[in-house]
């Protein structure tokens, strides 16, 4: 029995380096890749380079849909301050945060009006601290009303 013990005891001791290594390995490491500079001034980066990490969201685009299913018809102002407050709401349910989306994608249905506002956009962006690749792509419908929707990826 005493022998049983100390093989138990001597085996815990030889995997702790291991399990503190992998401790440590598991920590998310974010790593921006921007071969130019003007990107910067649009709100985005060329690529994100993601190590460790302990999960991934994939959210469904999220547009300006209310409580109770309704689509707005609102102009696109409002449709985009709804549709980033939804997509905050769906990755704090998931237990990830803002800060850590990689990948953004902008469905709208006009880019001109989607970049007339493109200010709230880069401010949500600058708050939140995101570094994300981001693609803009002008469709010719969305769902009912809905004139822009955002489609993200998020990382922990």
């Amino acid at each position: 029995m005493k022998k049983a013990a100390k093989l138990a005891v001597l085996a815990i001791i030889a995997t702790m380096p291991v399990l503190a290594q992998t401790k440590n390995q598991s920590k998310m490491e974010k790593r921006i890749i921007n071969p130019w500079q003007w990107q910067d001034q649009r709100s985005y980066v060329q690529a994100v380079e993601i190590k460790n990490a302990a999960g991934t969201l994939y959210c469904s685009g999220q547009a300006a849909v209310s409580v109770d299913g309704k689509s707005s018809t609102g102009d696109m102002k409002t449709q985009l301050l709804q549709a980033i407050q939804n997509l905050e709401k769906v990755i704090g349910e998931a237990g990830y945060e803002s800060k850590n989306i990689v990948r953004l994608n902008v469905l709208t249905t006009s880019s001109a009006e989607f970049l007339a506002c493109f200010e709230i956009f880069q401010e949500w962006i600058a708050r939140k601290g995101i570094k994300q690749a981001t693609t803009l792509v002008e469709v010719k419908s969305l769902f009912e009303t809905l004139k822009v929707e955002l489609e993200a990826t998020v990382v922990k």
